[in-house]
């Protein structure tokens, strides 16, 4: 059976289009809102007789455009339908009073990594909480999660909230964005009218691509989500962004390396993780590489890197944990240099933040940075940390699976 994702549906289904019919309708899209034939899901909207009157854009634009992190995105009118798209990414995070009033229902069809700190997942939280205001309704025109039903991380410790975290979730999830939804809905005792448009014959534990569809082209969420092998170790690899080591942002393949600096020896760290915990290695093929970033971290210089390859025959999907894997990098390290300055400092205002470490806003609090400046503290000691927050979730999400 062909795996059909929620625009898909909806396309096709006249008595979901039906329900639509003298109803004004948003669109949260990016690049990667398209349908099977590759159509943006605005377009295919439109050309269905759909009545869209406005769209919103998430981080990165509605095009997709801002390549580098953190940087907004203005609203504009749509040169072509003429219609307002509004950023969720620019002077407000979260929908305007005046921005829910362009539509009655809004359909949310973003692409996510499955991913906590991915901002899509924060997006969708806000979407609900205003729609639950100002009585609007929200559908999620479902998709796959790319990285699967894998469970990693410590959960968020409540006061640690932020736009890259917003509630306590571990860092992958394993939900679908719809199944989400309804764990925010039940999360925050939300009263809003919401609906999924589910997938058809999703298999989230088929092989070869383990939630990613075989038939399905990769198209860039987001500038850097280049690829699958991208999306399986971004939930580990996202953590960089809070450390002075480069995640590969600069060169073709970023968010795919454990780390690269001009001043720290690959091989040596390589060597220093398997002696440390070398389970945590499992499920992937590491490969001591070098770049020269050409913007951001290191500009110019010579690094140094371990490359992840979560693909093709060295991926194991069940083996594979990319959160511990990259704990494990920061470990190996901190024992090789104790001096090293792994973190960015206060000064960074990581996603809006302030007089905090973006490593600590990146991970929910402080746990996993205070575990690798222990010198005593063992990868025993996280483990048990997380997995007792990774059964807490996978319990508490059980009845919210769809698929």
């Amino acid at each position: 059976m062909t795996m059909k994702m929620g625009i898909d549906r909806l396309l096709s289904e006249p008595e979901l289009q039906d329900r639509l019919k003298g109803r004004r309708v948003a669109l949260v899209a990016h690049p990667a809102s398209v349908t099977a034939n590759l159509t943006h899901s605005l377009d295919a909207l439109i050309a269905a007789g759909v009545n869209v009157t406005s769209a919103f854009g998430p981080q990165h634009g509605l095009k997709g455009d801002k390549q580098d992190n953190m940087v907004e995105t203005e609203d504009e009118l749509d040169p072509t339908y003429g219609i307002p798209v509004f950023s969720l990414y620019g002077t407000v995070r979260r929908p305007t009073g005046q921005m829910m009033s362009s539509a009655d229902v809004f359909l949310f069809d973003l692409q996510d990594l499955g991913c906590r700190i991915y901002t899509f997942v924060t997006t969708l939280l806000y979407l609900l909480e205003e729609a639950a205001r100002h009585g609007k309704e929200v559908w999620v025109l479902d998709r796959p999660n790319p990285a699967g039903r894998p469970v990693e991380g410590t959960l968020l410790v409540p006061g640690h909230e932020s736009f890259v975290g917003a509630a306590p979730m571990p860092m992958r999830h394993g939900l679908t964005m719809g199944e989400m939804g309804y764990w925010f809905i039940r999360h925050f005792n939300l009263d809003v009218a919401y609906e999924v448009v589910e997938m058809h014959y999703w298999l989230p534990e088929a092989a070869p691509g383990f939630g990613w569809p075989e038939d399905r082209i990769w198209i860039n969420p987001s500038p850097n989500a280049a690829n699958l092998n991208m999306a399986r170790a971004y939930a580990g690899t996202v953590m960089l962004e809070g450390a002075t080591l480069s995640e590969g942002r600069g060169t073709t393949r970023p968010l795919e390396v454990l780390f690269g600096a001009p001043d720290v020896d690959a091989r040596a760290v390589h060597a220093e993780m398997l002696r440390l915990a070398p389970d945590w290695l499992a499920g992937c093929a590491l490969r001591d590489c070098w770049f020269e970033p050409t913007f951001h971290k290191h500009q110019g210089q010579l690094c140094n890197a371990l490359m992840i390859h979560a693909e093709g025959p060295h991926y194991d999907h069940d083996a594979f944990r990319p959160w511990r894997l990259q704990a494990l990098a920061f470990k190996a390290v901190r024992s090789l240099y104790p001096d090293y300055p792994i973190w960015r400092g206060k000064e960074f205002k990581y996603e809006y933040t302030d007089d905090v470490l973006a490593i600590d806003v990146i991970n929910g609090g402080p746990a996993l940075r205070e575990w690798v400046e222990n010198p005593s503290s063992t990868p025993h000691d996280l483990d048990q940390l997380a997995s007792v927050d990774e059964a807490a979730w996978c319990e508490q999400v059980r009845e919210l699976l769809l698929y």
